[in-house]
């Protein structure tokens, strides 16, 4: 069985192969059939520059299927985070008083980088912070966010 395979499957079958693959994953859109196509045109290429067995070409589309594919779920694992939005803050944000905190009164700071959106925020102390000191956020409580001295 192997014999008649290793003869009668061409490198240009894995070239198609792989192509058809391509074809049905523009339809898909899961990106899964795109590493198996880019595999089978691999696999094709090298079978028509080094001649190798069925086998080996199988062991080779099955390693670079698995390789594109983990490499593809490693790339969308990855959070793509942007610079601004709701859930988008760190308490290691820096900003300026612009109007001055008294412990228990309110206060404004400008922060340097968008914190949830903008940049100039209501804000909390437990401390005097004084006009143009910097600060940076200990906690966000609803509306108010709560700073400290840097």
């Amino acid at each position: 069985m192997l014999a008649m395979l290793n003869e009668s499957i061409l490198w240009w079958h894995w070239v198609v192969a792989g192509l058809l693959l391509l074809i049905l994953e523009i339809n898909t859109g899961t990106f899964i059939l795109l590493g198996l196509g880019i595999a089978a045109v691999t696999v094709g290429l090298l079978d028509y520059i080094y001649p190798i067995t069925f086998t080996y070409e199988v062991l080779i589309w099955t390693a670079l299927s698995a390789g594109y594919l983990i490499a593809w779920k490693k790339w969308m694992a990855e959070k793509h985070v942007s610079d601004t939005g709701q859930s988008n803050y760190n308490l290691d944000m820096l900003g300026t008083v612009t109007k001055t905190i008294e412990p228990h009164k309110k206060g404004k700071v400008h922060f340097d980088v968008p914190v949830l959106g903008q940049t100039e925020w209501i804000a909390i102390a437990d401390h005097p912070i004084e006009k143009g000191e910097r600060v940076k956020i200990v906690e966000i409580i609803g509306q108010l966010i709560k700073v400290a001295k840097v």
